[in-house]
């Protein structure tokens, strides 16, 4: 009992080591895996060890290793080059190198996280590494070169493997290798079935342990697998054969939350009202509608273009693609791109300038913008004009806030006849979904359905088949609310309001900045009838996040918090205090009380406050959301919202 009980103390210290995730649900820090403690357990050797309640059968493969082959214990670790958490647990990972030698082996696997624009890049570099024997030598210095501007771009990545002593070229010719890509491909595919969504993600003889976790942590469990080995050993199991031996019965996928069954993509609908104004490609009058939310530097987006032609290809006219921007607040060029689409789309050019951007997708910029929309045919002068107009940019906010109300936090996000299809899927997942539909529209066509009445009609009817499943992170019904001090908190909304959303978030959190526009139409819909109360949680691994909160403070000095509230969430990537000082212009406050509030550190106790009180309820990240104290976490579409909010409304008219 005392053992697991230090194992506890151990991994909950260590959840300040962080965690950085992968999903539609994003920001929230998620805790480390429960520890189950089993009282009826037997000295087992087949047993979970602590730290971990299930075993997981991780094949290693052929990949980059340390350590000898027969090791007592192995530990495969899922990592990606841009996480600031994987950079933070290499010295970690050293120390159990040290520490326990020849009876540990480690073995590296790429999981490159879909917000860290330079991460894919990297995870190839160091395969191209690989292939020359210097993998050890391209992981040490690409996590070094993080802190360094651009250290992971190419011309970063170049420079390192010359200094390391690589053939160049073939480093070069192997990053673009089909095979390179593959194998990252191999090893994502893998953390994905294993439930490794996060890096870094670590299985010690089968075990999970999730995070950056201290060594005292890694230890506990690594003493446990050598125990669980050795016993192993001593019934004449060959040290070469013991890590199969105890995966052989693991899990090959991780297993659905209990709270939180699985569901298919094409069992959640939503009606979607096709834009005549969008680009759109495909037949006029089609069977089957297909609306997709993108974003042009988006790595998967990229990917699943290839899958979007065959579609074309092998449908025709049954079928039509409608464009919607959904340019990520974490691709700096993503929005710049998106205005360079939709101005020649104004010129019946968007489809081409389309297909030239996402060909080179790695070379996004301006200079390659105005090349490109000479190649599609664009009037070059009035593309500029139109890229200018601010009616463009507004038009692109208007898709991404449909998106966010839709569901399309991520990209790709698809909407097939209103059903959903999240990521780069394959080929087969859009056909299963399309074949559907398409024998649903030739029965309601012998109905005589009038064709312009198709995409409509087949909407209503996935929707109201798909039923009102609860959005993905909406608090269960029976949840105890969280009682949460408001205080003197920035607030806006009805006053005596009879809801209350108190939000934790962060200047330069891109979830925080991806959920705005979801609130600022639940506050257009709802008026008076909800208070929006602000709460401070600037994550350490955002530099920018405690000054900025700091600038907005000091605005609040001056009753003008949320003008500079959705000032610094419009310019997050400029953050920085040139940009503070000029949203302090640009919304009338007095500089030089706006200067003395931030350099006297008064409001940075109040901050912290928030901070400690966000870990207390509950908010370990970003954003985080209570609802009349109901806990709602990540950049949520509106529905996940007005499900709780609509539910309190009606608790509180009954109480009258």
């Amino acid at each position: 009992m005392k053992n697991i009980v230090s194992i506890i103390v151990a991994l909950l210290v260590g959840l300040a080591g962080g965690y950085a995730i992968r999903g539609q649900i994003g920001g929230a820090l998620p805790s480390a895996a429960p520890i189950a403690a089993n009282k009826n357990a037997q000295p087992n050797p087949n047993a979970a060890p602590p730290g971990s309640d299930q075993i997981y059968k991780v094949i290693v493969g052929d990949g980059p290793s340390v350590g000898p082959a027969d090791a007592r214990v192995t530990i495969v670790e899922f990592s990606d080059f841009q996480c600031p958490f994987c950079s933070r647990v290499v010295d970690t990972v050293k120390q159990i190198e040290k520490t326990y030698g020849n009876d540990v082996r480690i073995i590296f696997k790429n999981n490159p996280l879909p917000f860290h624009s330079d991460a894919p890049g990297a995870a190839k570099a160091s395969v191209a590494a690989w292939k020359q024997g210097k993998f050890w030598e391209m992981h040490d210095a690409m996590f070094a070169a993080q802190k360094i501007p651009d250290g992971l771009k190419q011309p970063g990545l170049e420079k390192i493997a010359k200094d390391i002593g690589l053939d160049v070229e073939k480093f070069k010719a192997d990053i673009a290798n089909a095979d390179t890509q593959q194998l990252i491909n191999s090893d994502v595919t893998q953390a994905r079935q294993l439930g490794a969504n996060g890096t870094p993600s670590f299985f010690i003889n089968g075990a999970k342990v999730a995070g950056a976790m201290p060594f005292e942590s890694f230890k506990t469990v690594i003493d446990a697998a050598m125990k669980r080995a050795d016993a192993k050993i001593a019934t004449g199991t060959p040290r070469s054969q013991v890590y199969d031996a105890l995966i052989r019965d693991g899990l090959t996928q991780a297993p659905a939350p209990k709270d939180q069954p699985q569901q298919a993509p094409q069992a959640q609908a939503k009606k979607i009202d096709l834009d005549s104004t969008a680009p759109t490609k495909g037949g006029k009058n089609p069977k089957v509608a297909i609306v997709m939310w993108s974003d042009f530097q988006c790595p998967f987006c990229g990917r699943v273009e290839p899958t979007v032609k065959q579609i074309m290809d092998t449908y025709k006219d049954d079928v039509s693609v409608e464009w919607k921007n959904q340019p990520l607040p974490f691709h700096p060029n993503a929005m710049p791109a998106a205005k360079a689409a939709m101005a020649a789309h104004k010129q019946g050019k968007f489809w081409a300038m389309h297909d030239l951007m996402f060909a080179g997708q790695q070379q996004l910029g301006d200079a390659k913008y105005e090349e490109w929309a000479k190649e599609a045919g664009v009037d070059i002068a009035r593309w500029k004009k139109d890229m200018a107009a601010p009616e463009l940019e507004a038009a692109i906010k208007k898709d991404m806030a449909e998106g966010a109300a839709a569901g399309a936090n991520g990209t790709p996000a698809f909407f097939v006849n209103g059903k959903f299809i999240s990521g780069a899927q394959p080929f087969d997942a859009f056909k299963t979904v399309i074949d559907a539909q398409i024998a649903k529209a030739n029965d309601e066509l012998k109905k005589g359905t009038p064709a312009a009445k198709l995409y409509e009609t087949l909407v209503a009817a996935n929707v109201k088949e798909a039923g009102s499943a609860p959005a993905p992170g909406a608090p269960a019904a029976d949840a105890a609310p969280v009682k949460i001090d408001v205080g003197n908190s920035p607030a806006r909304g009805g006053k005596n309001a009879a809801v209350t959303v108190v939000i934790w978030s962060d200047f330069q959190c891109p979830y925080c900045s991806r959920v705005e526009p979801t609130i600022n139409q639940l506050r257009t819909e709802y008026g008076d009838k909800v208070k929006w109360v602000w709460k401070n949680q600037p994550l350490p691994f955002h530099p920018n996040a405690m000054p900025a909160a700091e600038a907005a403070m000091a605005a609040g000095d001056q009753g003008k918090f949320w003008e500079m509230h959705d000032k610094l969430f419009e310019n997050q990537q400029k953050l920085g205090p040139d940009l503070y000082d000029q949203l302090a212009k640009e919304i009338g406050l007095d500089l030089n009380k706006f200067h003395d509030s931030i350099s006297s550190g008064k409001h940075k106790a109040e901050i912290s406050a928030d901070m400690a009180a966000g870990a207390a309820a509950g908010a370990g990240g970003t954003p985080t959301f209570f609802i009349n104290g109901h806990k709602l976490v990540g950049a949520q579409p509106a529905d996940a919202f007005k499900q709780v909010i609509d539910a309190e409304l009606s608790h509180a008219v009954a109480k009258k």
